[in-house]
């Protein structure tokens, strides 16, 4: 089997593999019917994208198929895909979720209640946006301006007629106290009489009360009199016991000296300012990486990361070492509107050449000599790296500079205005100094992202010296595919 059709097979079956586990993982197939849509109404979608999961019980049954403002102009509209069918009824609502504590935003649909109708054709759910760290604070502040208010109508201001004005009230209470005393003597007197009687019953009982206390002292002393070996047994635990206590209590007043005289760790960095100095320094330290390493943690957020895999046919023609190319691949967007990262490695179908350069010195009879040399180029397969760096242009152009192929060379793209800016249109132009003066290497390429992972490409190679023609595909990874894919393995190893 040659070389070209291993190659073949080999980037097919990637490309095979990597389709059913996307399909698996992602839940995608492009020969079912695109599932029931329904539309949600939410206060606020801030931080949910497009394409986000929608889930049910913490299942995933569709995404987000678009989002927009709604007809007021105060709301916004979400348009929810449904992969599988589910049972929807009359009071359904739905709100905005967080998976996990940083992960990304997504839509959880609750249920209505039991037994009820099922969700009209057309309906709208209502939707519930949660708090968010700005109405937090803002209560926060809030709280912070009424105790303001209280302390300064306490500290601020006429202190001396608050005064005044609390002892007028003092006056006024004791007034109304006097008039409640004078209203209600008689039964003032009546309750006098009452404690007469309740006197009177405890003289008359005290006696028998009396009694009946002295003999439950006696039973008390028989009780203790039985159980005074038991009693001095614990008395000497008590003993034991307050030993201890007085050496551990000695035991802590001679550490507490120690640390006080600058004896030990704890003494020095208690009793040293340059120990002081060095345990801040360090805490600042600290301090200072970690602010380090949020900083860095975000900015590393703010990137967006996508990975190719690619690969497609070349048309027969002679000079050319391999009849077909794959590579993968790396997109990184810093999202500044600015700049653009690409990575990508490959083979090369033209092969690595290589000249050998033979003189042969050639003795004549007649003692002249002559020379012959021979030239010799080889070709080999080869993998080939391709870094640039691209910038955003006027009408949405992108201009790339760097290596191509391990290649100085440059690349410019424009996405045609036609299939919602699916269709892609490059020109690349490099290896400016190749060999036997032939000239620059140029590629025409066409891509069409027809789904959100995949997408074909053709064109023609090297179109000034050996004009090939190619067709292919390939796979993308976007950013959040990614992100679930991470947060997959992460609760995968969690269990």
């Amino acid at each position: 089997m040659s070389q070209m059709i291993k190659v073949g097979l080999f980037a097919t079956l990637c490309l095979i593999v990597l389709a059913v586990l996307i399909w698996n993982i992602q839940g995608l197939n492009p020969f079912k019917s695109g599932g029931e849509r329904i539309a949600a109404v939410f206060p606020s979608v801030a931080g949910l994208d497009d394409k986000a999961a929608v889930r049910l019980a913490g299942v995933r049954v569709g995404r987000v198929d678009g989002i927009g403002l709604a007809k007021d102009g105060r709301s916004a509209t979400v348009g929810l895909r449904l992969d599988r069918p589910v049972p929807l009824t009359a009071g359904t609502w739905a709100r905005i979720a967080n998976l996990g504590l940083l992960g990304d935003k997504y839509v959880e649909l609750m249920p209505g209640p039991p037994g009820a109708a099922p969700l009209p054709a057309g309906a709208v759910l209502q939707g519930k946006t949660p708090p968010s760290f700005d109405d937090a604070m803002a209560k926060l502040q809030g709280i912070g301006d009424s105790i303001q208010k209280v302390t300064g109508s306490l500290g601020g201001g006429d202190l001396g007629g608050n005064i005044n004005r609390l002892a007028t009230d003092l006056q006024l209470t004791s007034a109304e106290i006097r008039a409640l005393l004078a209203e209600n003597r008689a039964n003032l007197a009546a309750t006098v009489r009452n404690f007469d009687v309740v006197s009177a019953s405890l003289a008359r009982e005290l006696p028998r009360i009396a009694q009946q206390t002295q003999r439950a002292l006696d039973q008390i002393a028989a009780v203790v009199a039985e159980n005074r070996p038991d009693v001095h047994s614990s008395m000497e635990n008590v003993k034991e016991l307050t030993t201890r206590l007085q050496t551990s209590v000695d035991n802590l007043n001679h550490i507490s000296g120690q640390v006080a005289s600058g004896q030990g760790t704890v003494g020095k960095l208690i009793n040293s300012e340059e120990a002081y100095n060095r345990a801040v320094s360090t805490l600042d330290s600290i301090k200072a990486g970690v602010d380090t390493l949020s900083g860095t943690i975000g900015a590393i957020q703010r990137f967006k990361f996508d990975l190719n895999l690619e690969g497609y046919a070349l048309q027969r023609t002679p000079d050319v070492f391999s009849h077909s190319k794959s590579s993968f691949g790396l997109f990184i967007d810093p999202q500044d509107n600015h700049r653009f990262y690409k990575v990508d490695l490959s083979n090369t179908p033209e092969g690595s050449s290589r000249v050998r350069t033979d003189r042969i010195i050639t003795t004549n009879p007649d003692g002249t000599q002559s020379t012959t040399t021979i030239r010799d180029e080889t070709r080999q397969d080869k993998f080939v790296v391709t870094a640039l760096l691209g910038f955003q242009a006027p009408y949405d152009v992108r201009l790339w500079g760097g290596l191509i192929e391990s290649r100085g060379g440059a690349q410019i793209e424009y996405p045609l205005p036609w299939q919602q800016r699916r269709l892609w249109v490059s020109f690349e132009a490099f290896d400016f100094n190749r060999l036997n003066n032939l000239a620059p290497h140029l590629r025409l390429t066409g891509k069409w992202q027809f789904h959100p992972n995949l997408y074909m490409l053709g064109g023609l190679d090297d179109f000034l010296v050996h004009r090939a023609l190619f067709i292919g595909g390939g796979i993308r990874w976007k950013d959040d595919n990614l992100k679930y894919l991470l947060g997959a393995a992460t609760s995968f190893g969690g269990r």
